[in-house]
């Protein structure tokens, strides 16, 4: 239980990859991490692309950043829904001045490219938004996962192994 004590913030909305959202949690918990879902409202349940439901434990302005040692942004559509609360900008920002685990897969890099935490990192995502990644700042990779300090990016559900197995040592050693 490597992760035994840490608190993770997971974001969700309608329409997020299942895979996304589902694998990251339940590997962390696995790891002893306490995961929390946060969405737009308290107890809403929100519906994947692929109809796998996520009751968010809390609203975006419930929760405070600080209280959490990492934070999760999944892929699927939902990150274009995601970057338009300025709470989640703020928790993002948050994460990335303080150091603190950031991990982001697929379509996620848009909430960090909208947040602006993007200017002289290395990243991969899906490769429909490369553009839009380096167009923030980033050094786009074509890998499975790659880890730039803090921030652990991924590419497709394929390579959820990859990325957790990173993520996991990234916040373990933080």
């Amino acid at each position: 239980m490597r992760l035994k004590g840490k608190k993770v913030l997971s974001l969700v909305h309608h329409d997020f990859e299942d895979l996304e959202l589902w694998y990251p949690i339940l590997r962390l918990r696995e790891e002893g991490a306490i995961v929390e879902l946060v969405g737009e409202k308290a107890g809403e349940t929100y519906i994947g692309k692929y109809g796998v439901p996520a009751d968010a434990d809390y609203a975006f302005g419930d929760v405070n950043a600080g209280d959490y040692d990492a934070i999760l942004v999944p892929g699927g559509w939902a990150p274009d829904k995601l970057r338009r609360f300025p709470e989640v900008i703020e928790m993002v920002q948050h994460m990335e001045n303080n150091k603190k685990p950031i991990g982001q897969i697929c379509h996620a890099g848009w909430v960090l490219v909208s947040a602006k935490v993007l200017q002289g990192k290395k990243v991969t995502s899906t490769p429909g938004i490369k553009d839009d990644m380096e167009n923030a700042g980033a050094t786009w990779i074509d890998e499975p996962v790659v880890v730039d300090g803090h921030l652990v990016s991924s590419r497709r559900p394929p390579d959820l192994p990859d990325y957790m197995r990173e993520f996991v040592a990234v916040l373990s050693q933080n």
